[in-house]
């Protein structure tokens, strides 16, 4: 797989930022993005306008055009989707990942204590729903250095409107068989759902934590995306997966559900991966690099495919700072009880 050079990057992007969003009204495209352009199957080595659709059919070729600006477009069949993990409360679906951690570590499962009404064509049967995603990492206050929250999605952390800040949280979710009250671990927030973010904050209770992703050790901080790169993310679901960072472009219309509805996220990173990379569950994991840092918020995906919210835009709108080993210890969080 070869990849884009940012002085390519740079002719491109104002090209794409221009397009993306009147491309976005057309039938069946959920994103757009840079990426090399494929034919027949085949990589051309040129660098593209990637068009993501649902379905392509015989209709895109002709929506889209061939070129815009002198660069060429590429339209590719995605089916890109949040990566929560949604059950009935009635169903007899056994726990995909049934794991209990008395020291509370990221990339664990975690869910809303609460359920969730929802009805049809967002769900085949209407009925009470619980969910399921990720702890990403521990994070802290800027405001209060003391305050250690839980980092995950919005789509996790608040699920749909009637969210409130004080919504319990369990570990593990209700999904996987948690017990509201007995298995609370965090209360909601805080929550950003905008520009290039998807978003919560879970105030941390007494249980004891490390700063620590399971599987893959201790955070040493955060660090920029940089295309070419290996990452890590360690999901409720699919646990341990490894991935390539192939785009730092791609804007994309996910739908968030009844009360929310379709939301544009813009500028986020596209992983690929030989193997499957993320699944549902695995909403709200940390990108890792290879020195343990910090570079993306795990939030939708496509089998091989995953896409994560870049972390600076994350910490700056939860108004947070990622919490290390390293931590001073006058910015240490009180021994929990």
């Amino acid at each position: 797989m070869s990849y884009l050079d940012e002085a390519a990057l740079a002719v491109i992007r104002p090209i794409k930022r221009m397009v993306e969003d009147e491309f976005l009204t057309r039938p069946g495209v959920i994103g757009v993005d840079i990426g090399e352009k494929y034919t027949a199957g085949r990589p051309t080595g040129k660098a593209a306008i990637v068009v993501y659709v649902c379905a392509k059919g015989p209709q895109h070729p002709q929506q889209i055009p061939a070129e815009v600006g002198g660069v060429p477009t590429d339209v590719v069949a995605e089916s890109i989707v949040l990566h929560r993990a949604r059950i009935t409360r009635a169903s007899d679906e056994q726990p995909v990942v049934a794991e209990r951690h008395p020291i509370l570590r990221g990339g664990i499962g975690i869910g809303p204590a609460r359920s969730f009404r929802v009805v049809p064509p967002e769900v085949e049967k209407a009925g009470e729903y619980v969910i399921a995603g990720t702890l990403g990492a521990f994070v802290i206050t800027r405001t209060d250095p003391r305050k250690v929250l839980g980092l995950t999605t919005f789509h996790v952390g608040c699920v749909d409107d009637s969210w409130a800040v004080g919504d319990e949280f369990v570990h593990p979710s209700r999904v996987d068989g948690g017990v509201p009250g007995a298995d609370e671990i965090a209360v909601l927030d805080r929550a950003a759902l905008a520009g290039s973010v998807s978003a919560a904050g879970l105030k941390m209770g007494a249980r004891p934590f490390r700063a620590e992703v399971v599987d893959v050790g201790a955070i040493t901080g955060a660090a920029q995306a940089t295309i070419g790169s290996t990452v890590r993310k360690r999901g409720r679901t699919t646990g341990l997966t490894y991935g390539v960072i192939v785009s730092t472009d791609a804007t994309l219309r996910l739908d968030f559900g009844d009360g929310i509805g379709v939301r544009t996220l813009r500028d986020q990173i596209r992983v690929h991966s030989s193997e499957r990379f993320g699944d549902h569950g695995d909403s709200g994991a940390v990108l890792v690099d290879a020195d343990n840092r910090v570079v993306g918020l795990y939030v939708a995906g496509s089998g091989s495919t995953g896409f994560a919210n870049p972390i600076e835009p994350v910490l700056r709108q939860l108004d947070v700072e990622l919490l290390t080993r390293g931590v001073p210890e006058s910015r240490r969080p009180e021994p929990a009880a």
